[in-house]
């Protein structure tokens, strides 16, 4: 089994100069063929289609917890409303300054082992996947992968789904 064989094909994107506020939405209401269902995480590409980065939920969720705070003990400096407030006026950052910039792709005919390996290796739960021109063609889901791995297990000791 490859990348290809397993990935969602690409439908939402992001530029780096897209605010935090279109990125929120647009992980609020992904798609996902015909139907939203929104998503933690989406590639952002440069005004070429290449990948330059990856924006997700725990990007977002940083911006409202200052990087400060894990250094105090946030019951003293805290208030009521701060990170609502923090988010509030983080709402049109652009996303090129929130962003992992540094990405982890599979190209769409990388076996499932080598995809495995990735996700495991670098603590990350999707992959974009990209053709021999670089541009993102799908996402690939640890959710995805799981299902292909457990069905080869249920189906190797005869037990049906």
């Amino acid at each position: 089994m490859r990348a290809k064989d397993l990935m969602v094909p690409a439908e939402d994107f992001l530029s780096p100069e897209d605010t935090l506020k279109k990125a929120v939405n647009l992980l609020r209401t992904a798609r996902r063929g015909e139907t939203r269902i929104g998503t933690k995480g989406l590639p952002v590409l440069d005004e070429y289609g290449k990948l330059v980065g990856m924006i997700s939920m725990r990007d977002i969720l940083k911006v409202a917890f200052p990087f400060y705070m894990t250094m105090m003990n946030i019951g003293e400096f805290s208030w009521d409303g701060m990170v609502e407030e923090i988010a509030r006026k983080s709402a049109d950052k652009q996303i090129g300054q929130v962003m992992s910039s540094v990405v982890i792709k599979v190209d769409e005919d990388a076996p499932l082992m080598e995809c495995i390996d990735h996700m495991i290796k670098h603590n990350i739960k999707r992959l974009p996947v990209v053709n021999e021109s670089g541009q993102v063609v799908g996402m690939l889901y640890e959710r995805d992968i799981f299902f292909a791995v457990t069905k080869a297990m249920l189906e190797e000791e005869g037990v049906e789904e």
